[in-house]
């Protein structure tokens, strides 16, 4: 007769079975696993707290609206429920009046009336008029009270104005930042012409990259290609060469390069000394500066990608195809250019997002007209204090740099696919 404590068969088979080696190893390979994750935590916690929350801060602010629903909640509310058609109801205005009374003189109140004005000039100077003429009480005469303070109250333009505003997020730095901007009705129109600046400041910036990229490639590809193919004595005695700048700062550089190319600066003595020119050249304050500056400061992080590829490609491939009897040129770049490729992706990548975000260079050797995305994203931080328009146009250098990437990851992919397919 069994007693409660013994075991049925089932039971006991399962207690006596050991653990089966597939279940063992199973259990190893997660406690690597855990060890592993153990082990990079520290480095995943920093990279989130010191680059991927600050960007994501920074994206946020580009669509963050947080002023006039912080100012106004209650109109902000009855606004967002307005077809926009006709004037307000009263209740509108009732709760308009209360708020600028419990919130005038505040700061809460000048954001918002500064927010307003960023996008509407002149309507700070509404705001503010408004506020000083307003009675302690409006109560029900509040919709009388704010068009005797002002007769613009009375139109629903400008109550479509501040519920195009009613919300803690917008668009309207991002679409400034292209040229557009919202009409009264409500739609995306192109901003008028003394505003839209911003498609030719990044097709400058853009454009002055790439060239600044293509030269770089064009004297760092015959550079690398030379150390990758010397002795490593020598080959070392011009690496030295090529991180030496690295050594110095960048404004040192710029600075320096502006002595050498002003009027009576050591190029311009020299190129007259030779008798190659009669008079000065121009060649700061104006691209040409700006070129040859970027230029030197960006090559050697075009050279040591492509040093990097160049090296671990054996010379006998060359050798062997001039050996079957193709021409020395045609084997290089049947043979030995496309091995380089992914060095020459990197480097052009690496050089042109670099050459994105450069501010000093362009600032003080370059005239307004050199001036780059990067000036206008440091006038808006430093100057008129405005980080949502700071932040969208950051937030366009960013897309682009993550799209140069995803071309960049495809091409390069896809080559490696193409090699192993082979």
């Amino acid at each position: 007769m069994s007693t409660p404590s013994t075991l049925t068969m089932p039971e006991a088979i399962t207690a006596e079975t050991p653990m089966s080696l597939k279940e063992q190893l199973a259990r190893a390979e997660r406690l690597k696993k855990l060890k592993y994750g153990a082990l990079i935590l520290p480095l995943v916690l920093f990279l989130v707290l010191t680059f991927i929350w600050p960007i994501a801060a920074l994206l946020k602010r580009s669509i963050d609206n947080p002023e006039i629903v912080s100012a106004f909640p209650a109109t902000s509310e009855l606004l967002r429920q307005w077809d926009g058609k006709n004037a307000p109801p009263d209740a509108v205005f009732a709760a308009f009046a209360d708020e600028i009374v419990q919130h005038k003189g505040s700061p809460v109140f000048a954001a918002a009336a500064k927010r307003l004005n960023m996008e509407l000039p002149g309507f700070r100077s509404l705001m503010m008029k408004t506020a000083r003429a307003l009675p302690p009480t409006a109560g029900a005469s509040a919709r009388e009270a704010l068009v005797e303070a002002d007769p613009r109250w009375e139109e629903p333009a400008t109550w479509q104005y501040l519920a195009r505003n009613a919300s803690p997020y917008t668009a309207r730095y991002l679409l400034a930042s292209v040229d557009r901007k919202y009409d009264d009705a409500g739609n995306v129109v192109q901003a008028d012409a003394d505003e839209a600046i911003y498609v030719n400041v990044f097709a400058r910036t853009f454009g002055m990259s790439a060239i600044v990229t293509a030269f770089c490639l064009l004297l760092g590809f015959p550079l690398a290609y030379l150390m990758a193919t010397q002795p490593p004595r020598i080959a070392n005695v011009l690496m030295i060469f090529v991180v030496l700048p690295f050594w110095t700062s960048i404004l040192v550089r710029v600075a320096a390069w502006l002595v050498l190319l002003q009027s009576e600066g050591l190029v311009n003595k020299a190129l007259m000394l030779f008798g190659l020119i009669d008079q000065p050249l121009e060649l700061v304050f104006n691209s040409t500066g700006v070129y040859i500056a970027m230029v030197h400061i960006l090559l050697p992080f075009m050279i040591l990608p492509l040093y990097s590829v160049m090296k671990g490609i054996s010379p006998s491939y060359v050798r062997a195809a001039v050996s079957l009897g193709c021409p020395p040129i045609r084997s290089f770049w049947k043979v030995y250019f496309p091995l380089a490729l992914p060095g020459v992706g990197a480097g052009c990548l690496l050089v042109f997002i670099l050459c994105m975000g450069y501010y000093i260079t362009p600032a003080l050797l370059g005239s307004p007209k050199e001036q780059m995305a990067s000036y206008f994203v440091a006038f808006y931080t430093n100057q008129t204090i405005n980080w949502g328009m700071a932040a969208a146009l950051s937030a366009i250098l960013f897309a682009a740099t993550l799209v140069l990437y995803i071309v960049y990851t495809k091409l390069v992919g896809g080559q490696d696919m193409a090699a192993r397919a082979r």
